[in-house]
C-alpha cells in the first residue's frame, strides 16, 4: 500500500511541476506584444523554466519541482515603426523574443504531462480501493 502512496506523491509532484510550467507559458504568452516603456529600451523577455529531481526522504523516493526560472537569452525581433514609443533612435522597435507556436507546443507538453501523472494518480487509487475491497 505504501508503494502506491509513494506513485501517487510522485505523480502529485510532477503535476505541481507542470503547473508552474502552464504559469510561465502563461506569463510569455500575455506579453508577447509587451515592447518597452521607453524609447530604444527592451520588451519583455521570454522566461524558461527548470526542473530538477528532489529526494523525499519521508517518501524514500525521488520527486520533480520547478528548480529555476530564467530568461530566454535569445535576441529580440526588430520591426521598423518609427511612431512608436519605444522607437529607437532610427525608428526601431524591439519586440519581445516570444515565439507563440513554441508557446503552444511547450503548453501542450505540459498539458500532456500533467495528464498523465493524473492517471498515475487514478490508477494507484483504483488499486487502492481494489485492495482494500478484497480484504473485506
Amino acid at each position: 500500500m505504501t508503494d502506491l502512496m509513494t506513485a501517487i506523491a510522485i505523480a502529485g509532484s510532477g503535476m505541481t511541476a507542470q503547473s508552474e510550467r502552464l504559469k510561465i507559458v502563461a506569463q510569455n504568452v500575455a506579453n508577447v506584444d509587451s515592447t518597452a516603456q521607453i524609447p530604444g529600451g527592451d520588451p519583455y523577455r521570454r522566461k524558461t523554466i527548470s526542473f530538477k529531481n528532489v529526494l523525499n526522504k519521508q517518501l524514500g523516493a525521488r520527486t520533480v519541482r520547478a528548480s529555476k526560472i530564467g530568461t530566454d537569452p535569445s535576441p529580440f525581433e526588430m520591426k521598423y515603426d518609427p511612431g512608436h514609443p519605444a522607437a529607437d533612435l532610427d525608428g526601431y522597435v524591439k519586440l519581445p523574443n516570444v515565439n507563440i507556436m513554441i508557446e503552444m507546443m511547450d503548453m501542450r507538453e505540459a498539458q500532456r504531462s500533467y495528464e498523465a501523472n493524473l492517471n498515475v494518480i487514478d490508477v494507484s487509487k483504483q488499486m487502492v480501493f481494489s485492495t482494500l475491497s478484497l480484504l473485506k
